[in-house]
């Protein structure tokens, strides 16, 4: 059961939705528009939709749909909202074609019902042909679903996922992946990506930065991905790019001076430091655990990294002799960094 959103939460949707995706579909001029089914969902009338769309469903037809028996076997069983899923989203293609003379509809295969249901109701309603196409849902090599329903959803939204965390990410993936990724999520030529497979320790870690590089190029722009690309860099230190490896990649190849401002940081004044702040508060206070217990169990666990130190206990002092170049690099676990500035 999807979560029910308010009116304000729907229109503030609309608009990062919009913003997410001008980054790939030009909407100047009319070249691409994006419209809210909302206007004409709320003004249906329940008896004459049962009347003159509901007719054109078969509720045995419709309980076949892979979607539906997976909920109606669960122990939450399907609910009448849920079941109408599949009849709302078909008049939604009805009304694109009638409005809008859309005539294809695209989406993940578990879509699929969903499509071909409006598909035919376009078809019986207004004799006109209507057409679909779905993509398999993207899994990882163990499996797991890519989704912003899935556990550790990357979003597009910098707000939600920083553009350093969203780089992070793709260097992240399994080498299993590294090579469907470049395929799915760059534009680089498909014979450069084909010997990926083939690689193997420096050079595959190299093709997992590249991978990043790309990825977060398109989602949030060069500068944004450069950015990201020299926090990297000076965080776990410099390393060149082979100009054999990806050639059509616009990465910088040769080692240069980094910088790192993508990376989450703050100010703090040095006066903190000279009479100590216990490690695990530190940690929370700057958002890299959720609680002061997240913070004790991450540290006593030795997850937590002060200037690449394991702290010596999760209640130890943090001063002003940890202090590095008036700085302080915290880490939490592999992924997430956060930088102190210290103001004299």
């Amino acid at each position: 059961m999807r979560k029910l959103l308010t009116v304000e939460d729907v229109a503030a949707n609309v608009v990062g939705l919009k913003n997410q995706l001008a980054r790939f579909i030009d909407f100047s001029n009319d070249r691409a528009i994006m419209v809210n089914n909302a206007d004409w969902l709320t003004q249906l009338a329940y008896i004459p939709f049962l009347r003159d769309i509901g007719r054109h469903f078969s509720v045995n037809r419709m309980i076949k749909a892979e979607s539906y028996k997976m909920r109606l076997d669960s122990e939450d069983g399907l609910s009448f909202i849920e079941f109408n899923y599949m009849v709302l989203q078909a008049y939604d293609f009805l009304e694109l074609q009638k409005r809008y003379n859309c005539c294809l509809q695209m989406g993940g295969s578990d879509q699929w019902g969903n499509i071909v249901a409006g598909i035919d109701l376009i078809r019986r309603v207004d004799g006109q042909s209507a057409f679909g196409i779905t993509f398999p849902l993207i899994t990882t090599a163990s499996g797991a679903k890519m989704g912003k329903t899935a556990a550790g959803a990357v979003w597009l939204d910098p707000e939600r996922t920083s553009t350093y965390d969203y780089y992070q990410f793709w260097v992240n993936t399994d080498d299993r992946d590294v090579g469907r990724f470049l395929a799915l999520f760059t534009f680089l030529p498909m014979d450069e990506i084909e010997g990926v497979e083939r690689l193997e320790g420096a050079d595959l870690n190299a093709a997992k930065s590249i991978l990043a590089y790309e990825a977060t190029r398109l989602a949030h722009g060069a500068e944004g991905a450069l950015a990201a690309y020299q926090s990297a860099m000076a965080m776990f230190g410099n390393r060149s790019i082979p100009t054999r490896l990806l050639p059509s990649s616009s990465i910088p190849r040769d080692v240069a001076d980094v910088a790192d401002e993508t990376v989450p940081q703050m100010e703090m004044d040095i006066d903190i430091f000279k009479a100590g702040i216990p490690c695990f508060k530190l940690f929370h206070q700057v958002g890299l655990t959720e609680s002061s217990g997240a913070a004790r169990r991450l540290l006593q666990q030795g997850g937590g990294y002060i200037n690449g130190c394991r702290p010596e206990a999760f209640d130890q002092l943090i001063t002003t002799n940890d202090i590095k170049d008036m700085e302080l690099v915290l880490r939490a676990g592999k992924k997430h960094f956060f930088k102190i500035r210290i103001k004299n």
